[in-house]
């Protein structure tokens, strides 16, 4: 299949049919009138697993069309197959919320479908241009997201900050885009890395003028990740968002600005490492240690998982500290694995209703074990895989990361790594002492979601199993890796 101009289409065939499915459930959405979310919700997360199964099937060489600008290989069909599914739980996951909420309208899955398909254009750009007009598709749903509950002041404010924050982490993108571009002669990633690949030192012939752009884009991808120093939003977009909401910005598109800045460090910029190596490792550490301690005092089980995000984020850029294959494939199974126990988190937190009423402090966990202990047991095994306890997923996430960072020779950032690890432990430990050790509180009313419970229940199956079965995840992330590399 190709256009008028002689491109070939089939590697961008799912981006291709999430748009015409989108175009198709808004015009049936508007057409309805009563039954409208009945009808497209699901249809719309259907969407979205036919398109991962399109890419699952699809060929992976690296191909690169539209004059260069989107690239489909291992790496990105990797991300795209974990954003599609995230995106398409989060929207399973947000329908009992919804309808208690009287929010149930068709407009919020065709956002999350038309952010996600900016999330998997993201991960196949190769150029500048095609980078920023994908990331401005993510964002501008996810604004209108944030800020959905509109009858709710803390709702709008999210959105409100959300929006100006993002749009100025935008223009410094951008400005460092056109920095670039200035500076280089090249939009594309591939004429970019092959002409510094091809150079003596690279790290001379990239100039002043381009490094500079180097660092804005590194801070406009920084607000992306919410990674210290520009964080700043998260805590507040997080508790003000619809839970949901909060869970769908927790999952999705955090993976897929992870695999944006993996692409965008190693491809175009992976010759000159040294030059952007010390601003990851600035921002990680960062990262981590505020994760670590500012979620120590927080009271909202939102706002704790906001900074707890944080902080993952920065155990994930350990790996890309690292500048070499092994620790790209350590950030891809970190990133994997944390989707899994996030989506998990917030099965449970959607579960925490007392008398009809969603309740978010942290408090009213205690004593769950001894009136649902099922979800007790459920959010205890996610608490301890995001604190990092052996034998569970999360424990694999960061034992990655570090070894990969050891083997680059960063060993002290490694080692600071596990320092903040088990200062964060006490606040995920703090979860579980309220469940199982306090006494018990008035019982949340009985999970009736049977949707809630699937997902919680697979996730913590996947949490658990990982150790018995990582041979697949393993080989994908490894061939995703591979594909990155010059």
């Amino acid at each position: 299949m190709t256009n008028d101009y002689g491109f070939d289409l089939v590697p961008a065939l799912p981006e291709v049919f999430l748009v015409f499915a989108g175009m198709a459930l808004l015009v049936t959405g508007a057409m309805r009138e009563n039954d409208a979310s009945r009808i497209v919700t699901p249809l719309a997360a259907l969407s979205l697993v036919v398109a991962a199964l399109l890419v699952f099937g699809a060929d992976k060489t690296p191909e690169p069309i539209f004059a260069g600008h989107f690239v489909f290989d291992s790496f990105a069909a990797f991300l795209k197959v974990v954003i599609l599914i995230g995106s398409a739980v989060s929207i399973v996951l947000a329908q009992g919320y919804l309808q208690d909420q009287e929010l149930d309208r068709f407009e919020f899955p065709l956002l999350i479908l038309f952010s996600s398909l900016g999330m998997i254009m993201m991960v196949s750009a190769n150029s500048f241009l095609a980078l920023y007009m994908a990331l401005e598709l993510q964002s501008l749903p996810l604004y209108v997201l944030a800020a959905f509950n509109r009858d709710q002041l803390r709702s709008t404010e999210a959105g409100l900050k959300y929006f100006v924050l993002g749009a100025l982490a935008s223009g410094m993108l951008l400005y460092g885009c056109s920095l670039v571009y200035g500076f280089t002669g090249t939009l594309l990633f591939t004429e970019l890395g092959a002409m510094l690949l091809g150079t003596e030192n690279g790290a001379i012939d990239l100039g002043l003028g381009a490094l500079v752009g180097l660092v804005f884009i590194a801070a406009g991808l920084a607000f992306k990740l919410s990674a210290v120093p520009f964080h700043m939003w998260t805590p507040d977009v997080y508790e003000g968002a619809p839970t949901p909401v909060t869970a769908f910005f927790a999952a999705a598109p955090k993976v897929a600005a992870v695999g944006l800045t993996l692409r965008v460090m190693m491809q175009p910029f992976g010759p000159v490492a040294g030059e952007w190596q010390q601003i990851i490792v600035f921002i990680a550490i960062a990262s981590m240690l505020l994760g670590a301690f500012a979620a120590i005092r927080q009271t909202n089980i939102k706002r704790l998982l906001a900074y707890s995000g944080i902080g993952h984020i920065g155990f994930a850029l350990v790996g890309l500290a690292a500048g070499t294959e092994r620790g790209i494939y350590s950030v891809l199974i970190y990133m994997t694995i944390y989707l899994v126990m996030t989506l998990g988190t917030f099965a449970v937190v959607l579960m925490m209703r007392r008398q009809g009423r969603y309740i978010e402090t942290i408090d009213d966990l205690a004593g769950l074990s001894s009136t649902r202990p099922l979800m007790a047991a459920a959010m205890a095994i996610f608490m301890f895989s995001l604190a990092g306890i052996p034998p569970l997923a999360g424990f694999f996430g960061k034992l990655y990361v570090f070894m990969a960072a050891v083997d680059a020779g960063l060993t002290p950032l490694a080692v600071l790594g596990v320092l903040a690890s088990v200062v964060g432990a006490y606040y995920y430990l703090r979860v579980v002492k309220l469940m199982y050790f306090d006494e018990p509180v008035e019982a949340f009313d009985r999970p009736g979601r049977l949707e809630l419970q699937a997902i919680c229940t697979v996730s913590a199956v996947l949490v658990l199993g990982f150790i018995l079965i990582p041979a697949p995840l393993l080989a994908m992330a490894q061939a995703a890796a591979a594909a990155l590399m010059p």
